[in-house]
């Protein structure tokens, strides 16, 4: 399901991505799960799992933190993408969103959050302003807006709040099994 996503061009547009084939998705995946600097969860879309019961059939996107900055391990670049059309606008991403906030600061003692947007994404503006984050710069020559959200006791709460008693446990725990005696490889986490 997710290749089929990536293929589209809109996404591709989105997210800045290139289309990837089948070989080449499975190793950046491979990489990712092996990378202590990546975190990617699948989003589930909620009303396709209770309708389906089904993983495959509910998948509605990922949310991903990337721990780029070497000199300060505080700060995480987050982002997220729902590319399933009918779960879009309906708090998917928004709630993703703060699961891995949650999961941040939580397990991995996140500071700040960056987050960098295509200056025409209009609807992942709007979803990050409202969640608090702020502009703190804008490239005409990559057409991307940055926005900086500071971990303060009060978005500490707000994230805790909108999370409503999650319990994390570590990603290392639970993503990367490899269940290939039934022949499923857990790949993205």
């Amino acid at each position: 399901k997710y290749h089929v996503w990536m293929q589209s061009s809109e996404l591709q547009e989105l997210t800045a991505s290139l289309p990837l084939t089948i070989e080449d998705e499975f190793e950046m995946q491979r990489s990712w799960r092996n990378d202590d600097d990546k975190c990617t969860f699948i989003i589930l879309d909620k009303q396709l799992f209770s309708s389906s019961s089904s993983e495959i059939d509910s998948m509605a996107g990922d949310v991903n933190l990337f721990l780029n900055d070497i000199d300060d391990r505080g700060v995480a670049e987050i982002e997220v993408m729902i590319a399933e059309p009918s779960s879009r606008g309906h708090g998917c991403g928004r709630e993703a969103v703060y699961q891995m906030m949650f999961y941040a600061i939580t397990q991995l003692n996140i500071v700040k959050f960056v987050v960098k947007i295509g200056s025409a994404n209009l609807p992942s503006i709007s979803m990050f302003e409202k969640m608090g984050f702020a502009k703190v710069s804008h490239s005409e020559v990559f057409q991307e807006i940055t926005y900086e959200l500071p971990v303060t006791m009060e978005i500490s709460d707000i994230i805790k709040q909108q999370c409503g008693g999650s319990k994390m446990e570590s990603y290392a725990e639970w993503c990367c099994h490899d269940d290939t005696a039934n022949g499923v490889s857990d790949l993205a986490g």
